[in-house]
Parts: structure tokens; C-alpha cells; sequence
């Protein structure tokens, strides 16, 4: 007797998930956009403050949560948030907390893509051919170093970099340990401006957050992405010797 072979389900349904995300991300802009900034955290710090020493878990289950859903639906307020890690949790596990949301909620947006749209598109791209199946790939053969060097130095949107390795076939392995490795940088550098927000708030002031762009923070970023990216020079070397 054979087994009937399982069907996928159908293509309106596997789109919700990524509809859901982009009308999210469309009222979000409007409607959070009040509400996920500076001078809101600065409101209500105390009360956060508070509950965090009440329930120590609850809230760092709840931020990592709330983190998550943030990046997920693509809502403003992403900086704000690892602002907010660090300044409830410090340094340290706030860096680990803010790291774990933000790749939490770009390894749910890149499985709602890829199920939505992404094989579907990437079939399409590789029976077309020409130059965009050339660079997928090569994106697909280098994805390790091309997906960590759009973390370390983010010049592509974070919310895009979630969409165009589901859009270019590449696996979710690649994908998430390139996410949490090439974030970890970035989120040093923000979730310790946010440690120290506690002196911000009592001066009045708000952050400098162009801290990531001076010469001590960028160029090792800058470091660590052409680091990433010797695979991908010793790889067309050897082409070229062969």
C-alpha cells in the first residue's frame, strides 16, 4: 500500500505569516512610533526599574519577548530596546538578552519569508539564469561570509538582511549563527551606552548614539568584516590559479 505524499499547504496560507508581519510593520510605523522612544523609557524608568527588581525573571523573559516581537513584526524602537537592555540589566546579561531577541526575531521573519515567498522565488531566480542567478549563487556558495559581513557592518536595513537570504535560498543554520555572531559587536557597543543611561536621565540628557561611526568602534567592525570576507578572496585565488 503506498503512502500519499504530504502536501504543502496552501500558498494564500503560507503567505500569512509574512503578511501578517509587513501590515505589522506598516501600522507599527505609525502607531508605535510614539511609544518605543527615548523619552518614553526616560518616563517610565522607575516603574521598570521596579518591576525588574520584583520579578527579576519575569521581566528579563518579558524583555527578551517583547524584544523579539519587536524585530519580528518590525517595529520601531529596535535601538530603543537594546537601549533598555542595558540600562535594566547592564552590560551583562543585557548584552546576551538583547542578542538573543534580535536574532530570535530575524530567524522568525526569515522562516515567515522563506515559507511565504522565498522558495518560490528562489526556484524562479535559478531556472531564469543571468546576472541575479549569478549573484545568488555566489551568495548561496559564500553565504557564511557574505551573511556575517552584512551583520558586522549593517549598511543594508536589518529587516531587508532578514528578507534577502530567505528570497536567495539560503539555509536557516548559516542564517541564525551568522545573525548572533555578526550582532554581538554592535550590541556591546549600544547595550553599554544603555548601562550607563542611568547618568543620562539624571543629567536630562539623551544618548550618543553616533558613538558606533568614531574610529575606535567602526574600524574594528570594519576589521572584522574583511576578516569575514578572506574565505571569499582565498576561494577566487584558488579559482584563478586552477
Amino acid at each position: 500500500m503506498t503512502s500519499t505524499p504530504s502536501k504543502r499547504p496552501p500558498s494564500a496560507l503560507r503567505r500569512l505569516p509574512l503578511a501578517l508581519i509587513l501590515g505589522a510593520a506598516v501600522i507599527g510605523a505609525f502607531a508605535f512610533r510614539d511609544v518605543l522612544t527615548f523619552d518614553a523609557l526616560a518616563r517610565h524608568r522607575e516603574a521598570l526599574l521596579a518591576f525588574r527588581d520584583a520579578h527579576y525573571l519575569l521581566a528579563s523573559l518579558g524583555f527578551i519577548a517583547a524584544y523579539a516581537a519587536i524585530v519580528a513584526l518590525s517595529l520601531p524602537g529596535a535601538t530603543i530596546a537594546t537601549l533598555a537592555g542595558g540600562f535594566l540589566f547592564g552590560l551583562f546579561p543585557g548584552t546576551l538578552y538583547n542578542v538573543l531577541a534580535a536574532s530570535l526575531g530575524a530567524v522568525l521573519v526569515f522562516l515567515a519569508a522563506r515559507a511565504g515567498l522565498g522558495a518560490d522565488v528562489a526556484s524562479k531566480i535559478s531556472a531564469r539564469g543571468g546576472a541575479v542567478a549569478r549573484l545568488q549563487d555566489g551568495l548561496q556558495a559564500n553565504q557564511w561570509s557574505v551573511l556575517l559581513m552584512m551583520r558586522l557592518v549593517p549598511v543594508v536595513p536589518f529587516f531587508i538582511a532578514n528578507l534577502i537570504p530567505a528570497f536567495a535560498g539560503i539555509r536557516l543554520l548559516p542564517f541564525a549563527v551568522t545573525t548572533a555572531v555578526g550582532i554581538v559587536p554592535g550590541a556591546l557597543v549600544f547595550t553599554s551606552v544603555g548601562a550607563g543611561l542611568g547618568e543620562v536621565f539624571a543629567r536630562g540628557e539623551a544618548p550618543d548614539l553616533s558613538i558606533i561611526f568614531t574610529g575606535p568602534v567602526l574600524l574594528p567592525l570594519l576589521g572584522l568584516a574583511a576578516l569575514s570576507a578572506l574565505p571569499m578572496v582565498i576561494k577566487a585565488l584558488r579559482r584563478k590559479e586552477a
